[in-house]
């Protein structure tokens, strides 16, 4: 198994970055589409009125269930093969998943479109694997924090700039661009890059990939921050599931998806600048102590936006929020590659993102309970949930 990089290697990582970091933020665009509009679509799909803030949350945790139990799988298929074919595997399947959610015309057919979706995780965590083996020591933070933020600013970017399509010519129209996007990448990931990583594994699968979610067990540390992480991303996935039909709560106008757009988008711009701040600091500071202090600064904050009454101070206060908590997202991947051995960093890592795909199951399910208090209500409950994660993660500590 490759351990060590080159110095040839070394050179090119500054490429390798920006394309990685694109892949990402044009998945990022797809997944944060999906988040936006798909509550204002779903009347179009048949779904009655009373029935969207249920729906809403069905939808969102639909992939993560079905994606989380193929996951070990896809960091044993890139030890026992390669990373890079794994990679793209991801995009080409959202690109189905775009084709099936715009030729969908019921919610059933929607769901599973948007459930196939799951068999795209395991991306990141390889990306960020060979990105790792690439960089300069010195640079691994800023270099972890510019990739991991692509997405939560995609996210958002998205939405902010899809919005007015969706008013103007439909949803599927936007799926439409989108779907030409994905095909880019994966054009760009097929013939941008070169990856001398070749897997030398040779045991059955199964077992590989049983051994990947060993390693995490068998490792104390790593054994307990993951529960921490979930806890930590479930507030925030919880909030993200519901913030545009808070959005439509706040604002009566026609043109609504334009301004489900502008909040998010204000929330991406935040990340912008949050999260690369957060890893300079981090490479000062240590890793594990940024992620401690971001994650209490972001627990303590998370009740304001439930006492906004405005769309403008509400869009503010999530902006803020958003941006802290992309911060604290993209000091966790360096934590994990910290913890992590560096000849089973590939496959550790192949599971980064799962604490974010535990929180979005466990985030929006646990709010279609709680929004019947009220839709502003996840705001203080994913306080509790990351005062939860801060307590797991300082007994992470310990160990």
């Amino acid at each position: 198994m490759l351990t060590q990089t080159t110095p040839v290697e070394k050179s090119s990582w500054v490429p390798l970055l920006v394309l990685f970091a694109l892949a990402s933020f044009i998945e990022a665009i797809f997944y944060g589409l999906m988040g936006a509009f798909t509550p204002l679509y779903l009347p179009v799909l048949g779904v009655p009125a009373d029935q969207i803030v249920l729906w809403t949350g069905v939808t969102a945790a639909a992939s993560a269930m079905v994606g989380l139990p193929f996951l070990p799988f896809w960091g044993a298929l890139a030890d026992r093969y390669a990373r890079k074919p794994i990679i793209i595997r991801s995009f080409l399947i959202e690109l189905v998943v775009v084709v099936i959610c715009i030729l969908s015309r019921n919610i059933w057919i929607f769901l599973i479109g948007r459930a196939l979706a799951g068999l795209a995780l395991g991306n990141s965590g390889l990306m960020l694997t060979t990105l790792a083996e690439r960089a300069p020591t010195r640079r691994q933070g800023l270099a972890f924090s510019i990739m991991n933020s692509a997405p939560p600013i995609g996210v958002f970017v998205g939405p902010m700039l899809g919005g007015p399509v969706v008013d103007r010519f439909g949803f599927p129209a936007l799926l439409g661009i989108v779907a030409v996007l994905l095909l880019g990448v994966v054009l760009g990931l097929t013939f941008g890059y070169q990856d001398p990583y070749h897997g030398k594994e040779t045991g059955p699968l199964l077992r590989m990939a049983w051994d990947g979610v060993r390693m995490i067990w068998r490792s104390p540390r790593l054994r307990a921050i993951f529960p921490a992480l979930f806890l930590l991303f479930a507030g925030w996935m919880m909030a993200l599931a519901y913030i545009p039909v808070m959005v439509k709560s706040l604002y009566s106008g026609s043109d609504q998806a334009t301004m489900v757009g502008l909040v998010l988008g204000a929330g991406g711009l935040a990340s912008l600048v949050l999260a690369p701040l957060t890893g300079v600091i981090a490479d000062r500071l240590g890793h594990e102590r940024v992620l401690i202090g971001g994650a209490i600064l972001t627990a303590l904050i998370w009740p304001l936006p439930a006492f906004a009454h405005g769309l403008v101070i509400f869009g503010f206060a999530w902006a803020i929020l958003n941006g802290l908590a992309s911060g604290v997202f993209s000091i966790s991947f360096n934590v994990l590659a910290d913890f992590a051995e560096s000849d089973v960093r590939g496959r550790v890592m192949s599971f980064a993102y799962l604490p974010v795909n535990v929180g979005g199951i466990l985030g929006p399910g646990l709010g279609s309970l709680i929004t019947q208090a009220g839709v502003f209500a996840v705001f203080p409950a994913a306080a509790v949930l990351t005062a939860l994660g801060v307590g797991t993660l300082l007994a992470a500590r310990k160990k």
